[in-house]
């Protein structure tokens, strides 16, 4: 598990001389297997936040890992590898081959006789799966998720988020989850950072109230996710 520690982080592209300012003096810091949900308006930097996270881009402030992670990451869209079966993408993020442990996640997700089967010749949602699995057989201590279900039809997000949860509880990984969707914030985290337009800046960030198992069909937590919808018209 992975202590997270920003302090006025920032961040700004250059074309020439014209600065682009993109992240504005971000902080927080996230306890060893606490789940963060950043929730804010699309294209204020939510992604590049992860992309730092991840040791990908460079940025002004200061970030503390402690202590330094493995960091599994799950973007939008799988980004499987197309020449190579789900087996052999798994493998690919391991330091050496190890089938048994490949075979045992796909299991775990629901991808159980179907490590032979190429990206191509399977649903978006199954590679997704891959996807989500190829990320937490590492054993990252720092898990990120950039909208992980936001290509998927709604029924099969829903099932996902559900089984995320049942996932995690296999893994000691500190999460941050980058989504535009309050309701899955709400569902999945402990605490939900709430960002303005582009340069992000923080607005707020809360706590979610509710002990889990969690239901997505519970009134308190649509009421919860409005209001975390509001609090964002009201901080642009």
């Amino acid at each position: 598990m992975t202590q997270v520690k920003l302090k006025a982080l920032s961040k700004s592209y250059y074309r020439g001389l014209e600065e682009k300012p993109v992240l504005r003096e971000i902080d927080f810091c996230l306890e060893p297997g606490q789940f963060l949900a950043v929730l804010g308006p699309s294209g204020c930097g939510k992604t590049t936040l992860l992309n730092i996270l991840a040791g990908l881009e460079d940025y002004q402030g200061q970030l503390e890992l402690s202590p330094k992670p493995r960091v599994g990451y799950v973007f939008q869209e799988p980004r499987l590898l197309p020449w190579l079966t789900l087996e052999r993408n798994l493998a690919f993020a391991l330091p050496r081959p190890d089938l048994d442990r490949v075979r045992d996640w796909l299991q775990r997700v629901g991808l159980e006789g179907f490590g032979r089967y190429y990206p191509h010749q399977v649903s978006v949602g199954m590679q997704q799966r891959a996807g989500v699995a190829r990320a937490l057989l590492i054993e990252p201590g720092l898990l990120l998720l950039d909208e992980p279900f936001s290509s998927l039809d709604e029924l099969t997000a829903q099932q996902m988020r559900t089984e995320l949860q049942d996932w995690l509880t296999q893994s000691a990984a500190t999460v941050i989850l980058v989504t535009h969707n309050p309701l899955e914030a709400a569902y999945l985290a402990d605490r939900v950072l709430l960002l303005s337009r582009s340069p992000a800046r923080v607005l707020a960030e809360l706590e979610v109230p509710f002990p889990r198992p969690r239901s997505l069909e519970a009134p308190e937590l649509w009421q919860f996710a409005r209001g975390l919808v509001r609090r964002l018209e009201e901080g642009q």
